[in-house]
C-alpha cells in the first residue's frame, strides 16, 4: 500500500510538472504570435495553438516540397560526370579560353569550399591560388548577390556537365542559363575591397578525391564583364537592350545586354522603381508616355521622346526607346510594359562599373512616389480598343504566342554584344508572378524577347 501511494504521488507530480511546462510553452507562443493574427489586443490560447499548428504544417509542406524537388532530375544527377582533380586541371589547361578574364572554379555543393581553381583565377581575382582553394566560394561574392548565387546553384537546377562531348564547349555560355554576380578582386587605393562583375555559368559534376569518394560539386565558368564603352567597345548599332516593367513602374525583367551598357546587374534593377533611374527632368515624360501606352495598348511598338537613364556609376546615357504592352485577355488591363532601348549617347565616365559616392545613390523621394501612383492609377481602367489579339496581347484562348523582334543575349558567349547572328531566345513569362498588376483568370502567357 505504501509503495502504491508513493507511485501515485510521483505520477501526480509528473502530471503537474508536464502541465506547468505546457502552460509555459503556451505563454511563450502567445508572446510570439504576430499582431495581425490576434482577434484582440491579448492573444488567446486557441489562437496561439492554431498558429503553432499552421507553422508545423508549413514546415512539413516545405520538407515534402524539398524532397520532391530533390527527386526531380535525380537520374541526371546520378549520371553526372565523375572526374579527379588531375583530370580537371588537364581539361582546363588544354582548352585555355581566348578571353583572359575567364576562369574555372569547382566548389563542393555540401560544404561550399573551393576544391579546384584554374590558373587564371588567381590573376583575374588578384589573389593567391592557395587562398582560393581554402575559401568558400560564396565568401568571395558581394553580399547582395549571395541569394542570386544560391538560387542558380541549387543542385536540382544544375545541368550535368558531360565530359564526353567536345570539352571546348566548357568555355561557351550557349547551353546553360547563366547569371551575374560580383566577385572580390583585391583592394583599391583607399584599401576598400573591390568587386568586379562576372557572368557565371554553372554545371553539375562529381569530383573524386583522395579518399575515392565521389563528392557532388558545381563547376562554374566565370567571365568578367567589362564596360561596353571601353575597348573593345560595343558597336553603336549593337548598344541595344530591353526591359519589362509593371503598371506601377517597377522593373520586372532586364535584358542581359543592359549589364555592360548600364553597369547594373539584373538583380540591381528588378523590383526597383523605373523613375528613380531617370534624370529628374525626364521623369514627367513617363506620365505622358504611359498615357500613350494605354491609348495604344496591344498595338505595335511606338517610339517616344529620348530619356536620360542613370548608369551605375552615376552618369547618364541617353536612350531612344520604343514601347509596347501586354494586355491580360480576361481582365482587359495592361499587365506589363515592354521597352526596347538603344543608347544614343554614352556616359561621361565610360567605366559604368565604377563606384559612385553614397551621396549619388538614388532616393525614392515623395515626388517620385506621387508620380508613380499617378501612373499606376492610369492602368486600373480596362482597355477597350481593338488590340485584343494584336501585338503584345494573348489571343482569346490565352495560349497564342506573339513575338517581339528583339534579339536577346541571355545565352550569348563571352562578349554580351556578340550575338547579332543568334536566334531570339524565348522568355517564358509567368504572369502569376507579376505582383500588383491585377490579373485574373488563367495566368500564364509567353512571348519572345
Amino acid at each position: 500500500i505504501f509503495l502504491c501511494g508513493r507511485k501515485g504521488e510521483q505520477t501526480e507530480h509528473g502530471r503537474e510538472q508536464t502541465h506547468r511546462e505546457m502552460m509555459q510553452t503556451v505563454q511563450e507562443m502567445k508572446k510570439r504570435l504576430p499582431s495581425e493574427k490576434r482577434s484582440r489586443s491579448k492573444a488567446s490560447t486557441v489562437e496561439a495553438l492554431n498558429y503553432a499548428l499552421n507553422c508545423v504544417k508549413q514546415v512539413q509542406a516545405n520538407s515534402e516540397y524539398y524532397n520532391l524537388l530533390m527527386s526531380s532530375g535525380l537520374e541526371e544527377r546520378r549520371n553526372a560526370t565523375v572526374c579527379s582533380l588531375e583530370e580537371l586541371e588537364g581539361i582546363t589547361s588544354e582548352h585555355t579560353p581566348k578571353n583572359t578574364d575567364t576562369f574555372v572554379v569547382v566548389f563542393s555543393l555540401a560544404s561550399g569550399k573551393v576544391v579546384y581553381a584554374s590558373e587564371q583565377a588567381s590573376s583575374v581575382l588578384h589573389c593567391k591560388r592557395k587562398f582560393l582553394e581554402s575559401a568558400k566560394f560564396v565568401e568571395l561574392l558581394y553580399h547582395q548577390d549571395v541569394s542570386v548565387f544560391y538560387s542558380h546553384t541549387a543542385q536540382p537546377r544544375l545541368p550535368p556537365w558531360n565530359m564526353g562531348t567536345d570539352t571546348a564547349v566548357l568555355f561557351e555560355c550557349a547551353q546553360v542559363k547563366s547569371f551575374f554576380c560580383r566577385i572580390r578582386g583585391g583592394k583599391d587605393r583607399d584599401g576598400e575591397m573591390r568587386y568586379s562583375p562576372f557572368r557565371i555559368t554553372p554545371y553539375l559534376l562529381k569530383v573524386q578525391g583522395s579518399s575515392a569518394e565521389e563528392e557532388p560539386c558545381c563547376l562554374a565558368l566565370a567571365e568578367r564583364i567589362i564596360s561596353g564603352y571601353e575597348a573593345p567597345r560595343i558597336p553603336m548599332d549593337k548598344r541595344i537592350f530591353s526591359t519589362t516593367h509593371s503598371p506601377g513602374c517597377v522593373f520586372l525583367e532586364v535584358d542581359d545586354r543592359a549589364v555592360p551598357l548600364l553597369g547594373y546587374l539584373p538583380q540591381d534593377l528588378i523590383g526597383t522603381s523605373v523613375l528613380t533611374c531617370l534624370h529628374p527632368d525626364d521623369r514627367l515624360l513617363m506620365l505622358s508616355l504611359h498615357r500613350r501606352i494605354l491609348k495604344y495598348a496591344g498595338q505595335p511598338p511606338f517610339e517616344h521622346s529620348p530619356i536620360r537613364f542613370r548608369c551605375q556609376n552615376g552618369d547618364y546615357v541617353t536612350l531612344d526607346s520604343s514601347w509596347s504592352s501586354f494586355i491580360n485577355p480576361w481582365s482587359r488591363k495592361v499587365a506589363f510594359i515592354i521597352g526596347r532601348h538603344k543608347v544614343r549617347t554614352g556616359p561621361l565616365n565610360e567605366d559604368v562599373f565604377a563606384a559612385r559616392s553614397r551621396a549619388e545613390q538614388p532616393v525614392m523621394c515623395e515626388d517620385v512616389k506621387e508620380l508613380q501612383a499617378m501612373i499606376y492609377k492610369l492602368f486600373l481602367q480596362p482597355v477597350h480598343n481593338n488590340g485584343s489579339s494584336g501585338y503584345g496581347s494573348l489571343g482569346s484562348n490565352g495560349s497564342h504566342e506573339h513575338y517581339i523582334s528583339v534579339a536577346s543575349s541571355s545565352d550569348s558567349n563571352g562578349n554580351l554584344w556578340e550575338d547579332s547572328h543568334r536566334e531570339p531566345v524565348r522568355l517564358r513569362v509567368h504572369v502569376k508572378s507579376l505582383m500588383n498588376v491585377g490579373l485574373s483568370g488563367p495566368n500564364e502567357g509567353s512571348f519572345e524577347l
